[in-house]
């Protein structure tokens, strides 16, 4: 990233405490010294355009990832059910509904803060939440029941496939009332409330069909409680087990149901249940498996209108999300690398960057309409610091990094070439009409050679805590893309495409 030279704070910083001292040259930084400019509205059509990449099922007319094709026709078929649609959730050919419905929340609430500045990609936002909603309708069609995945993971990932050639298990995996599934359950009715909003003046019929839905399942995730992966350990586990707990989603399902709705009986779920569903633990925490700094912001809003007093601890936990993650500021469970990125333990980093970064920029935009900054000790964390920081985080993912590569596919030009995902680095239907078996595609995954399906959009796991990237298929940690990297990162560059 160009740095200005006169950006040398240090004599003017050095009576300060050296915690507040670092903080401050943080800031400095930020706000004064300038950084290269982003094409923000071609990144955020990039972005949405990722999720035709993901698709699977009978594409539509409209496709415009014209290198793929149909896949996994007949999903759903060893259940006697049809589970056919919705996304691979990364580089592999499996349907996690987990993570498939946090994306689906994600990219509605992507939607709903950030849809006005969306312009004309809007619509293909919509089309994106749509894919994923069709397919969670049809997971929860039988009462009492929630499909939860399709395709055995030890099976697909023994292989290297495209998924149009698929011939791995297409295990059926379920929660019912005597295997309960409370998480992902809770997540699937949060992403089918969060969407019925966004359908709501667009395709009203549609929108009741979402919202009725999500009662039913949060109904059921309410009654018959339960972590997912106790009670099918082996399809999920490691891959997308529950280690965070099911609490949270409980939360996280009923916030959005009231935030669709307005019944007042989720309201009161959410202060009865509270400290029973630990509301306050992990508060920098946000992502597929961890839901409590995203509750927290989704419910302070409703303080900061002056809405709800009574839940007020919400708002002093989101604040303290705020202050545990501002630069300068030592949390032993949110750090910076070198060049600047919020970097987690763990697999897949950028996750946590635009899951968190996106928390930053609805906060923020909550505190302005209320005339509100976060105090944070001696520091005060107005709105404007929470939108650069949040800024500071795409810009990264974006090239201003010491690596000097977009860690997006096909955007700037310089980004990864080697993604660790099957359907990009095998060649196309297209391209070679005959069948790719298991094996015979291991000699692509072990190519030097970039991948000859450019998968536009796609965000990668990311650099390393020294600002390293290796781009090798083989660091799946580092090259493999995600729907839920790109879910969060949708509404951020919505956001700046209209301020940058």
């Amino acid at each position: 990233m160009a740095r200005n030279p006169r950006c040398s704070p240090a004599k003017f910083l050095a009576n300060f405490p050296s915690l507040f001292r670092i903080f401050l040259l943080s800031l400095l930084c930020l706000l004064a010294c300038p950084v290269s400019g982003h094409d923000y509205a071609d990144a955020l059509r990039k972005s949405i355009l990722f999720f035709e990449g993901q698709r699977s099922g009978e594409l539509p007319p409209d496709q415009r990832v014209r290198w793929r094709r149909d896949s996994a026709l007949h999903d759903g078929a060893a259940a006697g059910v049809d589970l056919t649609g919705g996304y691979y959730d990364a580089g592999d050919n499996i349907k996690f509904g987990f993570p498939m419905a946090f994306t689906t929340t994600l990219l509605s609430w992507s939607i709903i803060d950030f849809g006005r500045t969306m312009g004309a990609e809007r619509p293909n936002a919509v089309k994106a939440v749509r894919w994923a909603t069709d397919y969670l309708l049809k997971a929860t069609a039988l009462p009492g029941v929630v499909f939860v995945q399709v395709g055995d993971p030890f099976s697909d990932h023994n292989c290297w496939e495209r998924p149009e050639d698929m011939d791995t298990l297409r295990t059926v995996y379920k929660i019912d009332g005597r295997h309960p599934g409370s998480d992902v359950a809770g997540e699937t009715a949060a992403a089918l409330a969060a969407a019925s909003i966004v359908f709501r003046s667009r395709d009203p019929s549609y929108s009741r069909l979402l919202l009725d839905r999500a009662v039913k399942v949060f109904e059921f995730a309410d009654r018959h409680r339960g972590a997912y992966s106790n009670s099918i350990r082996r399809g999920v586990c490691p891959f997308y087990c529950d280690v965070n707990g099911y609490q949270d989603e409980l939360l996280w399902g009923a916030a959005w149901l009231h935030k669709a709705s307005r019944r007042r009986a989720y309201r009161e779920y959410i202060i009865r249940n509270e400290v029973v569903l630990r509301a306050g633990d992990t508060i920098n925490e946000f992502g597929w498996d961890n839901k409590h700094a995203g509750i927290n912001v989704l419910i302070s809003k409703e303080v900061l209108m002056g809405r709800s007093p009574d839940l007020k601890s919400f708002q002093n936990n989101a604040d303290a999300f705020i202050c545990s993650i501002l630069p300068g500021i030592s949390h032993p469970q949110v750090q910076y690398s070198p060049g600047g990125l919020i970097f987690k333990a763990g697999g897949s980093n950028m996750q946590h960057v635009t899951s968190l970064s996106f928390l930053l920029l609805a906060y923020s935009n909550y505190l302005s309409h209320a005339n509100h900054a976060v105090p944070c000790g001696d520091i005060s964390a107005s709105p404007a610091l929470l939108k650069q920081l949040a800024k500071r985080q795409v810009d990264y993912i974006l090239g201003d990094n010491p690596m000097r590569m977009s860690y997006m596919v096909g955007y700037g030009a310089r980004y990864p070439q080697r993604i660790h995902h099957r359907a990009s680095s095998l060649p196309s239907v297209a391209a070679h009409p005959a069948h790719i078996g298991c094996k015979a595609g291991s000699r692509y995954f072990l190519s030097p050679n970039p991948n000859p399906n450019l998968l536009v959009g796609a965000v990668v796991g990311g650099p390393n805590s020294t600002d390293a990237f290796p781009d090798s298929r083989p660091f799946f940690q580092e090259s493999e893309p995600t729907t839920y990297i790109n879910a969060p990162l949708v509404g951020l560059l919505a956001y700046f495409s209209a301020h940058p």
